[in-house]
């Protein structure tokens, strides 16, 4: 069996869509993100939490956040160019609760839904349909596809042809409180947070929780927590027109100075400086790769 470790970048609410033809298959984990894999050319056996199972071309499969997960293909299912094929798409549940929050007809589809703590291997006419949406959102545009991304949130989550793929392993404790805590600052970074409510969430009084944060992250929980709304921070000056200032209070900072003073501490320059060169560099590599 031959793998590669495939990674999103943490800032990341979603990535499109894409064909992935490679001699190498995608495997790990992808904290907080749901990870929808359609098979388009290959063969293997897939691990997914506590389930090993054959896959091969046709398979789609939808791996839940934080879900330790394997994709190893065989070398005898590539093809003439020794190549194998898939379509993907990665999306942190996040994404999915800003769309039921800001679109009536999303909340709406997905009312009552219980999101699944498996993974599931579709099937029938819900796989079709899916495999359709895949392909169909490959050659659209950002805009294009963010509305292809809304149906395709409704269409996955309720579908009912599907089978068990996986159910997530029994996890050390302190794994599971970690998993726990972190899912508490990704829903609630934007507000002030203290060491209290974070130890009452992991279950500890303020003292212990403070030591077994230190020594599990190797690092506080408040550093911790600056970090996720400076990666926050970033996504938003990349992606987004928002002001500095608006921006600053998106992410929990309740002061623009300080704001400012802890991102240039951290990446070396002020937000808007980051957000120029960034955007520089981007505009600059169609030139390159056309020079």
């Amino acid at each position: 069996m031959i793998s590669r470790i495939r990674k999103i970048a943490p800032s990341s609410l979603w990535t499109c869509p894409y064909s992935h033809t490679w001699k190498l298959p995608c495997t790990g984990t992808t904290p907080d993100a749901w990870e929808l894999l359609c098979v388009v050319h290959g063969f293997g056996k897939r691990t997914a939490g506590d389930t090993v199972q054959d896959f091969a071309a046709g398979d789609i499969v939808l791996i839940p956040p934080n879900m330790i997960h394997r994709w190893d293909f065989s070398p005898d299912s590539a093809d003439e160019s020794g190549h194998i094929h898939y379509l993907m798409v990665a999306f942190k549940h996040t994404f999915v609760e800003r769309c039921v929050a800001t679109f009536p007809e999303v909340r709406n589809r997905l009312a009552n839904i219980t999101f699944p703590d498996n993974a599931l291997c579709f099937s029938g006419r819900s796989a079709l349909v899916l495999q359709k949406r895949l392909e169909s959102m490959r050659p659209l545009n950002e805009l294009e596809r963010l509305s292809a991304m809304l149906l395709l949130l409704c269409e996955l989550f309720t579908a009912s042809d599907h089978t068990l793929a996986g159910r997530p392993m029994r996890i050390e404790r302190n794994v599971q409180r970690m998993q726990t805590v972190c899912t508490f600052v990704m829903r609630n970074f934007r507000r002030t947070i203290t060491l209290e409510e974070a130890a009452a969430v992991a279950g500890m009084n303020r003292s212990a929780f403070c030591s077994w944060f230190r020594k599990y992250r190797q690092m506080t929980f408040m550093q911790y927590l600056t970090q996720y709304r400076l990666e926050t921070a970033c996504e938003l000056l990349l992606n987004s027109d928002k002001q500095v200032s608006e921006i600053c209070f998106a992410v929990g900072f309740n002061d623009l100075p300080h704001f400012v003073r802890i991102f240039a501490r951290a990446y070396g320059m002020p937000p808007a400086r980051y957000r120029k060169r960034a955007r520089s560099s981007a505009s600059d590599e169609p030139q390159k790769a056309g020079s």
